[in-house]
């Protein structure tokens, strides 16, 4: 995903273009497209000299265009001096770097199939590009009896004739880089951008076993003690266990976001947010600070990149981020978590924060237990590290997602919170999807509160609690976090806050009105067998500890007590000035 900045190469016009869907450097550059200077990413690179290395970053934060921008620095097959004039990368010692190394790339972000063998198709696709460029430098310039050639050539016309088996597809990185390297005189730099993709997809179609060890062999290949490779750099998502795909390589270094290497390059700080927000006729307001910041890399604060773009080009607030994957991993997996993970994540949804062990060197596809869960939400970008507290580790029970026991020791505790406003409406949609509330119920019954028609507005919400058993039986405190998760439909109407210190105590849920003529709203849940005693302590509990601080105008203060399936409400309206 490409990212926008004045930088340093000429002088910024209105009309120059937002590279929104193109993630190709070059083309970015070409086009005069607006441009964040991540150049230094190639420094960094070059410095740290990895055998084999794997950045892992959530998805449309910038992983391919930083690729594309390396391998057209460094291909000793293009001119690409133009391209980097008035980088930040040329005024260094690595600017004698450029175009001096042979490089092999491939992207698996759009590799897909229903069953292997059209995922294996796919992934044969993407490395036929490479074939397919160094075919026309090869061709006429070597000799194809020469067994460094044979396999080459051999694996292309296979794989024209689609008569590549599994072996030889697992084999062809192997034999690109060893025919590359043998013309070049040079070992080559290997670039895989979203390695990661084939594997999810396998696992989405359900049949990653079946492909586990097809995995295993192109990678352990490719990397593992390779004499033709002088560095290699992997991005993607998350880390797929050692125990499968780099079970063969002891020599991997994985920069995650909690890394402090790599931190600045993906994504985009505050002064580049700021900047690009501000050509474009926009500032970095609060609402935007809530609505797409609130990442951190390393111990950097970023914001999402992808959003700030679309949010430059629409000029209006929208949630952009959350609305580019189907998230199907991440749905699954909320789904199907145990007891304790749901006690942790509860509380991330009412309090924005919580404290659990994180695994993020493991994939949750391979390790289907809580840490490795939390480890697949941070890794993706739904909740980000806050304060890593190294040194406390936990000890968990039996809690695998699947209800298996399995026990795992000296897991690192996190501190982690939702990054922004963004992610928490996306979140909240989940928790009401997994109540099977409707769009219909969402719409009815807050048509009905915001137009003071308390009876009907209590009617719906009793038959959708009424509906809503299985969410409520994994559930402990179900009530407060299913209206949470309805509240997404309240986006632009009502800020939305949870067990928020105001007055004299801690407010269940506060809804803020954003608009003229709406009112404000408090509520209250209890929980009990007398609930019609319950819901007037719910209500007086509201005016007893002035929950309406800080507010001004109608204040619509409702007490909700419910005995499982039954509720009752109380409600009332006051006056607040200020």
């Amino acid at each position: 995903m490409p990212f926008i900045f004045s930088g340093h190469m000429e002088e910024i016009t209105m009309n120059r273009t937002l590279p929104i869907g193109n993630d190709q450097f070059r083309l970015v550059r070409e086009k005069n497209e607006y441009y964040v200077d991540k150049s230094l990413f190639i420094k960094e690179f070059l410095e740290k000299k990895d055998t084999a290395a794997l950045i892992t970053r959530p998805r449309r934060f910038g992983k391919t265009l930083n690729m594309t921008m390396l391998r057209e620095f460094l291909d000793i097959t293009r001119d690409s001096r133009k391209l980097f004039d008035g980088l930040n990368i040329m005024e260094t010692e690595y600017v004698k770097e450029m175009n001096s190394r042979p490089v092999v790339y491939f992207t698996f972000k759009d590799c897909t199939g229903n069953n292997p063998k059209e995922l294996m198709q796919s992934v044969w696709n993407s490395i036929f590009q490479e074939y397919r460029r160094y075919y026309e430098i090869f061709e006429g310039t070597v000799d194809k009896k020469d067994l460094y050639y044979i396999q080459f050539y051999q694996t292309l016309q296979d794989g024209l004739e689609k008569k590549l088996d599994r072996t030889d597809l697992s084999f062809s990185i192997q034999y690109l880089l060893t025919a590359v390297c043998r013309f070049y005189g040079k070992e080559a730099v290997l670039l895989v951008d979203e390695y990661d993709q084939p594997v999810l997809c396998s696992y989405e179609n359900e049949y990653r076993e079946e492909m586990g060890d097809f995995f295993s062999a192109m990678y352990g290949a490719a990397l593992k003690g390779n004499e033709y490779v002088s560095q290699a750099l992997l991005t993607g998502i998350q880390r797929v266990a050692k125990e499968s795909i780099f079970s063969k390589l002891n020599n991997l270094q994985v920069y995650s976001v909690v890394c402090k290497d790599y931190a600045g390059y993906f994504g985009m700080t505050a002064d580049e947010t700021q900047k690009v927000l501000e050509h474009y006729g926009l500032g970095l307001t609060e609402e935007v600070r809530r609505k797409y910041n609130g990442y951190r890399f390393g111990g950097m604060d970023i914001y999402n990149p992808w959003s700030v773009l679309n949010y430059a080009k629409n000029k209006r607030l929208g949630d952009y981020w959350v609305n580019t994957s189907t998230n199907y991993l991440i749905r699954q997996s909320l789904g199907s978590a145990g007891n304790h993970f749901r006690k942790d994540f509860d509380r991330l949804i009412e309090e924005g924060e919580t404290t659990a062990g994180v695994n993020l060197e493991t994939s949750f596809i391979e390790l289907q237990d809580t840490q490795s869960l939390w480890g697949l939400l941070v890794n993706s970008g739904y909740v980000t590290v806050s304060d890593d507290t190294q040194g406390h580790t936990v000890k968990h029970g039996p809690d695998r997602i699947d209800g298996r026991s399995h026990l795992r020791y000296d897991n690192t505790l996190m501190k982690m919170r939702i990054p922004n406003d963004e992610v928490r409406a996306e979140l909240q949609k989940i928790v009401a999807e997994q109540a099977h509330i409707s769009d219909d119920s969402l719409r009815g019954i807050f048509w009905y509160l915001q137009n003071g028609d308390m009876e009907h507005f209590m009617s719906v919400y009793q038959e959708i609690v009424t509906s809503c058993t299985s969410y409520f039986d994994a559930k402990e405190n179900a009530y407060h976090m299913l209206f949470l998760g309805m509240c997404i439909s309240l986006r632009g109407l009502y800020k939305v806050t949870s067990n928020v210190e105001m007055g004299l105590g801690r407010s269940d849920i506060r809804l803020e009105a954003l608009r003229l003529g709406l009112c404000h709203v408090l509520i209250e849940f209890k929980q009990g067998e007398d609930i019609m005693k319950l819901k007037e302590e719910a209500l007086r509990q509201i005016m007893d500890k002035q929950y309406y601080a800080g507010l001004e105008g109608r204040v619509l203060c409702i007490g909700i007590a419910h005995d499982k399936k039954m509720c009752r409400m109380a409600w009332e309206y006051v006056e607040v000035k200020s």
